[in-house]
């Protein structure tokens, strides 16, 4: 909708009065106590009128309503006591066996050449915190190669595809393509669009890559009402990453998927430089347990860290996620006496396995119960910075509802690099996620029987393997054994 330009026709001295709001919507906003949309409607010129009403209009508002008032009521509730997931319920790397890795991989590879797996990937953010008004995905975080993080991405399922293709009997199988549904922002969409045309896909069939976008929901005041961000304009805020729920039913992409015989659904967030999309040892893991929902793990630093980690809500409850902010410190440094280990120690990294049944059933269930949580925030408004609230949903709030769900620990210098802060930050920086990458690709090279040589120390620098040589260190010994490379560098065919 195109903001309207103002518009002083009607305010000169001979003009007729404004014409009054249109009754029936008028009305109807009084049903949901929101009529004060309207109260700046005489200031208005008619191009502003017109716009307002058009605004309103496109609002659900008896959706709305419902979701205002049930996230109100659950607000500030006691929340069920909480314990620690049980062990049986986690995958940890020191319990993994050589031959339990070989299987998974080997059924992941399987699901994914009979085109069961579908990727999904959240990325409705800007990089505004990286000093970029771009969408994160396109961020470059300054590797050899000069790669985005979509880049990145693309690449890996490319070599999947390939290693799908290749673990047939013969290895002459045909490339069967993973689909890749991208959820954008109403402030990423076109930008996120067009990367993708100007990069030529990075190589990926564009058939294969369906954008879709999240929405957007009014901010309230703490009385529930609508915040106007000008006289004309209600502020609207994304409905946050697990949005992706709703998006997927209303966009009708969940029959799409069952459409094209999807099964799987590996699901993950931009801003990792070391996601392993479509990981195929995960997803193994996963069909193997027969579980609705799974998640990758790592464990937690130290008591502090402000990750949100997995627990189970109530006695033998369903699991899910609590975020640091909402677990008490006592809790936080509670140590299980049988492993030497935090209870609670699981932390949540937005790398999950869900199947389409359970997805079918969390977009119904997250849609009927309409709970969101209430973010208090600064929201620009006609009153200057006005205090109310964002309604957003997480990715994690699925996890109540799965009847079953299990961990999968993976280690932190193989599998997450998160890029949220710029440089000079303390953490999570690009210049951080490039060092693990590169340290990552460098031992890689040295297992395959490479050298490296640097001008710089070596904990600065480091080689980069392009993912389309290799998805986790494999099949790299043609091509490093014996041979010398140059820190910094990218190693392609």
């Amino acid at each position: 909708m195109r903001e309207p330009t103002t518009d002083n026709n009607h305010s000169s001295a001979s003009s007729s009065p404004p014409p009054p709001p249109p009754q029936a919507l008028l009305e109807r906003l009084k049903d949901y106590g929101q009529e004060d949309t309207f109260a700046f409607w005489d200031q208005l010129s008619s191009d502003q009128q017109n716009f307002l009403v058009q605004e309103i209009e496109s609002l659900d508002l008896p959706r709305i309503d419902r979701m205002i008032r049930c996230s109100f009521q659950s607000h500030g509730l006691p929340a069920a006591a909480i314990e620690p997931v049980p062990e049986s319920f986690v995958s940890t790397v020191e319990d993994r066996k050589l031959e339990d890795r070989e299987k998974w991989w080997k059924m992941g590879l399987k699901a994914i050449s009979d085109g069961k797996l579908a990727v999904l990937l959240l990325s409705g953010g800007q990089g505004t915190r990286l000093g970029s008004s771009a969408p994160k995905g396109c961020f470059n975080i300054g590797l050899p190669s000069g790669k985005s993080l979509f880049q990145l991405q693309a690449e890996r399922i490319l070599c999947l595809q390939r290693l799908a293709a290749q673990s047939l009997d013969g290895g002459s199988g045909n490339v069967v393509p993973i689909h890749w549904y991208i959820m954008t922002s109403p402030f990423t969409d076109k930008a996120t669009r067009d990367f993708f045309k100007h990069h030529k896909y990075f190589g990926l069939e564009t058939d294969q890559v369906t954008f879709f976008s999240q929405g957007t929901i009014p901010c309230v005041s703490k009385d529930g009402r609508f915040i106007m961000e000008t006289p004309f304009q209600v502020a609207k805020a994304p409905d946050g990453n697990g949005g992706v729920y709703s998006a997927l039913k209303y966009s009708r992409l969940l029959e799409d998927m069952s459409t094209r015989g999807v099964k799987y659904l590996d699901c993950y967030g931009v801003d990792n430089a070391l996601v392993r999309v479509g990981d195929p040892t995960f997803l193994g893991y996963f069909i193997d347990k027969g579980v609705a929902s799974a998640a990758k793990v790592v464990r937690k630093a130290y008591p502090q860290e402000k990750v949100g980690v997995f627990v189970r809500r109530g006695k033998g409850g369903p699991v899910t996620v609590v975020e640091y902010s909402e677990l008490d410190q006592s809790l936080a440094s509670e140590i299980n006496q049988g492993t030497g280990r935090l209870r609670y120690c699981w932390s949540n990294l937005c790398l999950h396995m869900f199947t389409l049944d359970f997805l079918n059933q969390v977009a119904n269930s997250l849609e009927k119960d309409s709970i969101y949580h209430l973010a208090e925030k600064k929201i620009p408004s006609i009153h200057g910075q006005t205090v109310g609230y964002k309604l957003e949903q997480f990715i994690f709030d699925a996890f109540p509802y799965a009847p079953s769900t299990a961990l999968f620990e993976v280690l932190r210098e193989e599998e997450f690099a998160p890029v949220k802060n710029a440089n000079g930050s303390n953490f999570d920086t690009p210049d951080s996620a490039r060092l693990l990458v590169l340290r990552l690709h460098t031992r890689w090279v040295v297992a395959a029987g490479g050298f490296l040589t640097h001008s710089v120390p070596l904990y600065s620098t480091g080689v980069e393997v392009s993912p389309l040589v290799s998805y986790t260190g494999e099949n790299l010994e043609a091509i490093c054994r014996g041979r010398t490379f140059h820190a910094p560098c990218e190693i392609t065919f």
